[in-house]
C-alpha cells in the first residue's frame, strides 16, 4: 500500500512583519511527522525601540518537542532578518546543519562567536543535491542586495517547493554571478506545486534597477562633497559598501568604518575577498577629525534610525571622537523598512540641524536600487516557475494583496494565492492544499538585559511611563484593611504636583471612600491595590484626560 504523504508549511514570522523571518517545511507520512526543514531564523526590528527593546526574534515553542525530526537549517542569505536569530535558539533546537553560501556563512560564524560559539555552516555546493530525510534540495543562485543570496528548491514526494525569499532580477551585479535562469526554468518545466515569493516590490511597476546605477550616484555625490562624505546602509550590504569604497578610494578619500556589524562584516568581506580595499585606505575613528573633511569617508550603520546605532549617534552629537559638522553630506542608500519612517525622518532632522546635507530618497533618485523585485520581477519568477500555488512572503498584507492582484492578471485564481499571517499553516495533499491548524506563536523581545524578559505586559508599561507618566500610592493600612493616617500620593511625568493640590485631594477622597468598601470583607490587600488603582486611573482620565500608570504599594502596619 503507498504511503499518504502530506506536506505542511508554518511561518513561524516573515509573512506579515517583512523581517523576523522563519519557516517550516514539515514531511508527513500517514500522518505522523517524519522530517523538519527550517529556512532562516532571522530578527525583527519593533517599531518602540525607545521603550529598550532591540529586537525580536521568532518563538519557537512548538519545536521544543520535535527537535529529533529538524533534519537541517538552510538559510538564503545573510541579512539580519534571516540569520541572526541563530545564536539565540540553536542549541535549544538539537544543534542541527547549517547550511549556506560562503558570505552568508561567514556572518553565521560571527554570530556564534558573538555568544562565544564556535560553529560552522556547511558551505553549499550549487551543483549538489542534498537529501535531508524525505526531502531533497537544490540551491539555486539568485541576486538582492547582499551577494551570495540564494533560492532554494525544495523537493518533497507531493511536489516540487520553490523557496523564493528576497530578491531582484540583477542581470550585473556588483558582485558574483546573475540569477540561474537554467536551474529556475529547470525546475517550472519539471513542475513547481508552491511558490514561495518575496512580495516587498508589488507596489513597484516596472523592473528593479540593478545595483550599477547606485554606484554612478556615489561617484558623483563623493566627487562632489567638499566635507566629510559620509554613507549609511545596512551592515550587510556587501555590494552597496563595495561601491562607496571604490568612490573613495577614486577620489583618496580615507575610509572609517562606524558601527560593531558594520566593522566585523567589512572585516569579513574583505577576508574572503568580497571587499577589495588598497592598504592604508582604512582609518580609525580617532583619526577622522584630524584629518581634512574632504579627505575622509564615513561608512556607517544605522540606516533605518536605529536608536544608538552609530548613525544616531553621531545625529545626537553623542559619537567620542566625530562630530558632523556644516559642509558635511550623509547619504542613505536604503529606504525604510515599513514602520521604520518615522526613526529616521528623526535622524535626518537631527543631521540637517547640525548643518549638514542629508541625501535621502524623498528628495533624490537613484540612492538606492531595492533589493527586492517590483512587479515584472515577480511576475518573470511566475512566469519561470509556473507553480499551481502561491504564498507570499517578506512582506506586509498590502504587499500579500499586491501579489494576489498581480497573479489574478496573470490568469491564476484568486483561490491559488493563500495569504498568511504568522502561525497560519498550509497542508499540501494529494487532493491539492488548504488552510491547516494555527500554530500559537507570541513576540520574543531581546533587550539589553536578556531573552524573554520584556514581555508585552512590560512594554505596555513602559509606554506608559514615557508619555503619560506615574502616580504611585502609599497606604498604610492596619490587619484589619482600615486606613492609618492619610495615603501618600506621589506623581511623575503627569502633571506638576504643586500646582494640583485640589487635583490630589480630590483622588485622597476618592481612595479612602475606595478603601472603606473592603472594610467589611476579608484583608485582602491584592484586591484592595486593584480597585485603588483601577478608580484612580479612571479618576485622573476624567480629570486630566491622560491615563498615568498607578501603583498601589500597600504597608501593613
Amino acid at each position: 500500500m503507498n504511503p499518504n504523504y502530506k506536506v505542511r508549511f508554518v511561518p513561524l514570522g516573515g509573512v506579515i512583519g517583512v523581517t523576523k523571518n522563519m519557516y517550516l517545511y514539515e514531511l508527513y507520512r500517514d500522518d505522523e511527522l517524519q522530517d523538519i526543514l527550517i529556512v532562516d531564523c532571522g530578527i525583527g526590528f519593533p517599531q518602540d525601540k525607545a521603550l529598550g527593546v532591540d529586537f525580536e526574534i521568532p518563538d519557537v515553542t512548538y519545536l521544543l518537542d520535535k527537535i529529533d525530526k529538524i533534519r537541517a537549517i538552510l538559510l538564503t542569505h545573510g541579512h539580519e532578518d534571516h540569520i541572526t536569530a541563530l545564536p539565540f535558539h540553536y542549541k535549544a533546537l538539537g544543534r542541527p546543519p547549517l547550511y549556506a553560501s560562503l558570505l552568508t556563512s561567514s556572518f553565521i560564524e560571527n554570530k556564534f562567536k558573538e555568544s562565544k560559539e564556535n560553529v560552522q555552516p556547511n558551505i553549499v555546493d550549487f551543483d549538489r543535491e542534498y537529501t535531508f530525510g524525505g526531502f531533497r534540495v537544490e540551491y539555486v543562485r539568485m541576486t538582492h542586495s547582499i551577494p551570495d543570496t540564494t533560492h532554494i528548491i525544495i523537493h518533497t514526494p507531493l511536489g516540487t517547493m520553490y523557496h523564493g525569499s528576497d530578491y531582484k532580477l540583477d542581470l550585473t551585479p556588483i558582485f558574483g554571478e546573475s540569477p540561474d535562469f537554467y536551474k529556475i526554468t529547470k525546475a517550472g518545466h519539471e513542475g513547481v506545486l508552491c511558490l514561495f515569493s518575496d512580495c516587498l516590490g508589488t507596489e513597484r511597476p516596472g523592473l528593479t534597477l540593478s545595483e550599477n546605477i547606485v554606484g554612478e550616484t556615489f561617484d558623483d555625490e563623493v566627487r562632489k562633497t567638499k566635507g566629510k562624505f559620509v554613507m549609511s546602509t545596512f551592515s550587510s550590504n556587501i555590494s552597496r559598501i563595495r561601491q562607496c569604497v571604490d568612490a573613495a578610494v577614486k577620489y583618496n578619500r580615507k575610509i572609517c568604518f562606524l558601527g560593531r556589524s558594520m566593522k566585523q562584516n567589512t572585516e569579513t568581506a574583505a577576508m574572503i575577498g568580497y571587499l577589495p580595499i588598497p592598504k592604508g585606505f582604512v582609518i580609525k575613528e580617532q583619526d577622522v577629525m584630524k584629518m581634512a573633511p574632504n579627505k575622509v569617508c564615513i561608512i556607517a550603520a544605522g540606516s533605518q534610525g536605529q536608536y544608538n546605532s552609530a548613525l544616531s549617534r553621531l545625529a545626537n552629537n553623542q559619537h567620542k571622537f566625530i562630530q558632523v559638522k556644516a559642509g558635511d553630506k550623509v547619504l542613505f542608500s536604503s529606504d525604510p523598512i515599513p514602520g521604520n519612517e518615522s526613526s529616521v525622518y528623526d535622524v535626518v532632522e537631527d543631521l540637517v540641524t547640525l548643518g549638514a546635507t542629508v541625501v535621502y530618497s524623498d528628495v533624490q533618485d537613484q540612492l538606492h536600487a531595492s533589493g527586492h523585485g517590483s512587479q515584472e520581477d515577480i511576475k518573470f519568477l511566475v512566469r519561470f516557475t509556473k507553480p499551481k500555488y502561491h504564498i507570499p512572503i517578506g512582506g506586509t498584507i498590502r504587499h500579500q494583496r499586491g501579489y494576489q492582484r498581480l497573479c489574478t492578471d496573470l490568469g491564476y485564481k484568486k483561490e491559488s494565492v493563500f495569504m498568511l499571517n504568522e502561525g497560519e499553516t498550509i497542508i499540501f495533499e494529494k487532493g491539492g492544499a488548504r488552510k491547516g491548524a494555527k500554530v500559537e506563536t507570541k513576540s520574543i523581545y531581546v533587550d539589553a538585559q536578556g531573552v524573554g524578559d520584556v514581555g508585552n505586559i512590560v512594554l505596555r508599561d513602559r509606554k506608559t511611563l514615557s508619555t503619560e507618566g506615574i502616580v504611585v500610592i502609599v497606604l498604610m493600612l492596619d490587619r484589619n484593611g482600615r486606613t492609618v493616617g492619610p495615603a501618600r500620593i506621589i506623581s511623575r511625568g503627569f502633571v506638576f504636583e504643586k500646582k494640583e493640590d485640589m487635583m490630589f485631594d480630590k483622588a485622597q477622597k476618592l481612595l479612602e471612600k475606595t478603601i472603606q468598601t473592603h472594610q467589611n470583607k476579608p484583608f485582602h490587600p491584592d484586591e484592595i491595590r486593584k480597585d485603588v488603582s483601577k478608580t484612580l486611573e479612571s479618576f485622573f482620565y476624567k480629570e486630566r484626560g491622560r491615563e498615568p500608570l498607578v501603583i498601589v504599594d500597600v504597608v501593613q502596619v
